[in-house]
């Protein structure tokens, strides 16, 4: 009855006042009542009940808002210890000097200092909690006042710096307009979230470029020393023609008192005082120095020599410095020029007695092939061949250092040059013939035009045949034939080539006999011809019709490589002559089944006129320090600013520290230490773009050959051929250039 009166989702004080109600009215109902039979105590009872009952749900009531109370308090006291925390935590990062932020283990910014970020103020307020990793880079890199190198874009930058926050630890500098640099520091949390410090290193940036400078100062000193020991006279002048430098040597070659060089001084002043004691010889006057001097344009090596007093003879160079400044050396060649008279009276007794040291060699190498078995024959031959033009090679070059006048020394040069031509042919000669001998020749056979072969061959030596006045005709076909188009081409072009050389009137004639699946490719003259007795050894090596021919007019070679080279194509080869009347050289090759394929690989183009080396930037790798002078020499001649390096760690050093990316690389195949110089360019590539490059080497290997094919990189192959150097790095700068 009583729980029917209380609702039990009440809170207790509305139940305890119910029941205190309830429990009054029953007492006075008990007082009231008159009835003898003894309800009235039971509604007592009753009442006593519900006091005792109200009383316990009181003592409950009062026990739960006591803990209640207990809880508030001990929250609240927990809220104050986390808000001093905070604020404890955000004091703390606030008085760190550097710029301090925190990412979540969600890569999102928790909390930031008001230092983070403070160098780009252009995204400071965009840097709130909640700003995700990735959305923070992005800001940096597009802020204006980061400094980027040319070559490197913003999305460049942004995809670097995130392959970089992979790391568990990073610490790098970031450049800054103004001249500014700032140094970043992450580091990886427990939780594996991320921590970032932003320090202001400009100060110890600019203290590491005083010790720079203070390097340089010391280079410098050490240049003065040097200049002071050299034996050559050294002016330097800058880009405004002043006087900035000179060595004591050169007051004495030009007979002006030191005291008269004083810094600063014009070069027209200087040569003025020099115009009434020199005399200017080999092709240059006084007009055509001031004239370099003067020149607004790039000003080209200019070398001669000039007569100071009545004996003392001069050689000077002038050369242009980056800045365009230049420096002119004088050196005394006055004892060289008082023995060229003599050395010229030699020089033509020097060339009888290697003439005929020569033919004894002959005679003595000829006996030798007798007496020996077929290949120490070759090796005998080969010796022979290859020793004469060098030896003729090095008597030149012994000349040029005897202090020859331009045009005598021009003159010998170019001996010296063909001299070592005649080597090379000789050399490569051989070593197809080793290539062919030895069965590592690969044939890569495909089916082409022989009209098109053809064609390129009447181009290549029409004017060969014109120069002798001969008739050369070509019979077309359109026929298609499967062959390997290099080794038939240099088998066509070795048959022309002697018959053209022992045709001295006539005509030479190149045509087609179709038979049944081959087509005969027939080369006929009008030229001396090959006795019968003769026929059967023109096909050995270092065989020629005329003994006394140069190893420029044929070294007896090209019929044997051109055997060789039909055996492994199997294309058989015929040959019919008669004295006095002619001979006619036949190659059947077989004819194709299917159409050909269209080209495809690594081909130069030709090279457009307009195209100049001039101020191009070449880095040279090549650890042979002889090749790497004459290299950066030859180049240096066609106004090519060559980077030395003899290692690929040396090239990567010298990039990074002179922040400079060259125009073009060229790289030595086999460098020091097993490295390779494809794995340089490759490394290079990786870290300053796509640069061209060509690789040299000796190395003729078809594997080599193939990768550079497909990497698209133009090998050249020692020794070095130095207009074919020019024509690539002409055509990989022509490439270079916008359409």
């Amino acid at each position: 009855m009583i729980e029917s009166l209380i609702d039990p989702l009440d809170p207790l004080e509305r139940q305890n006042q119910k029941l205190l109600k309830i429990a009054e009215a029953l007492m006075r109902r008990v007082e009231e009542s008159t009835d003898a039979s003894g309800a009235a105590y039971a509604q007592f009872q009753r009442a006593a009940v519900l006091e005792q009952e109200v009383r316990a749900r009181t003592l409950d009531l009062e026990r739960a808002l006591q803990l209640l109370n207990e809880s508030n308090a001990q929250l609240a006291q927990a809220n104050q210890e986390t808000e001093a925390a905070r604020a404890d935590l955000a004091n703390a990062i606030e008085t760190v000097q550097e710029g301090f932020a925190l990412f979540n283990l969600e890569e999102e910014l928790v909390l930031c200092n008001s230092r983070f970020g403070m160098h780009m103020p252009d995204i400071q307020a965009q840097l709130v909690p909640g700003l995700s990793f990735t959305e923070y880079v992005e800001l940096v890199s597009q802020s204006r006042f980061l400094s980027l190198p040319e070559t490197l874009t913003p999305q460049d930058w942004a995809k670097r710096r995130m392959s970089r926050h992979t790391d568990d630890h990073v610490v790098f500098n970031v450049r800054l307009n103004g001249n500014r640099w700032t140094q970043v520091s992450e580091h990886r949390t427990p939780d594996g979230g991320t921590v970032i410090l932003q320090t202001d290193v400009t100060d110890i940036m600019r203290i590491e470029r005083q010790e720079r400078d203070r390097i340089l100062d010391d280079k410098a000193r050490l240049i003065r020393a040097t200049l002071e020991h050299i034996d050559q006279g050294v002016c330097i002048f800058d880009s405004k023609l002043r006087l900035i430098g000179w060595n004591n040597r050169a007051s004495e070659l030009l007979a002006i008192p030191n005291a008269q060089f004083q810094m600063g001084v014009q070069f027209k002043t200087v040569f003025d005082r020099l115009s009434a004691t020199i005399r200017f010889e080999g092709g240059v006057s006084d007009a055509d120095l001031l004239d370099w001097v003067n020149r607004t344009a790039e000003r080209a090596p200019l070398k001669f020599q000039m007569r100071s007093g009545r004996f003392k003879i001069l050689s000077v160079f002038a050369q242009e410095m980056p800045d365009r400044g230049f420096v002119i050396s004088f050196t005394d060649v006055t004892a060289e020029h008082q023995s060229a008279q003599a050395l010229h009276e030699a020089k033509t007794l020097l060339e009888h007695r290697v003439a005929a040291r020569t033919e004894e060699l002959a005679h003595a190498l000829k006996a030798a092939e007798r007496a020996n078995s077929s290949k120490s024959r070759f090796v005998a031959a080969a010796s022979h061949d290859l020793l004469q033009p060098l030896s003729a090679a090095k008597l030149y070059v012994a000349t040029l250092g005897s202090g020859l006048n331009e045009n005598d020394a021009h003159n010998v040069a170019g001996k010296a040059e063909s001299a070592l031509n005649s080597v090379e042919h000789i050399l490569e000669a051989l070593l197809d013939i080793s290539k062919l001998d030895s069965g590592r020749a690969t044939v890569h056979q495909t089916t082409f035009s022989i009209s098109n072969l053809l064609s390129q061959l009447e181009d290549s030596f029409r004017p060969v045949a014109q120069a002798k006045g001969l008739e050369l005709r070509f019979v077309h076909s359109n026929a298609l034939i499967r062959s390997d188009a290099s080794y038939l081409r240099r088998i066509l072009q070795n048959l022309l080539s002697n018959a053209i050389r022992y045709t001295d009137a006539g005509k030479v004639l190149v045509g087609l006999r179709k038979q049944q699946g081959s087509v005969r490719i027939e080369v006929w003259d009008t030229g001396v011809g090959i006795a019968s007795d003769q026929q059967e050894i023109v096909f050995q090596e270092f065989q020629r019709l005329h003994s006394d021919a140069s190893a420029a007019e044929g070294m007896g070679l090209g019929l044997a490589i051109v055997e060789r080279a039909c055996g492994l194509l199997n294309h058989p080869i015929q040959l019919r002559s008669e004295l006095g009347l002619g001979t006619m050289f036949s190659v059947e090759v077989p004819l194709a089944d299917t159409a050909p394929l269209k080209p495809h690989g690594h081909v130069l183009q030709q090279v457009d006129d307009s195209v100049t080396l001039t101020s191009t930037v070449a880095l040279l790798i090549e650890n042979d320090e002889n090749l790497r002078s004459a290299l950066t020499m030859t180049m240096e001649t066609w106004g090519i600013q060559v980077l030395e390096c003899s290692s690929e760690e040396q090239a990567v050093g010298l990039l990074r520290e002179i922040e400079i990316v060259p125009d073009i690389v060229i790289a030595d195949y086999q460098l020091d230490h097993g490295k390779k110089g494809t794995d340089a360019v490759v490394a290079l590539r990786h870290e300053f773009g796509n640069l061209p490059a060509c690789i040299i080497s000796a190395n003729r290997s078809s594997e080599l050959t193939g990768y550079c094919k497909r990497a698209g990189v133009p090998l050249l192959h020692k020794p070095i051929d130095v207009q074919r150097l020019k024509s690539v790095l002409e055509t990989l700068l022509k490439k270079m250039e916008p359409e």
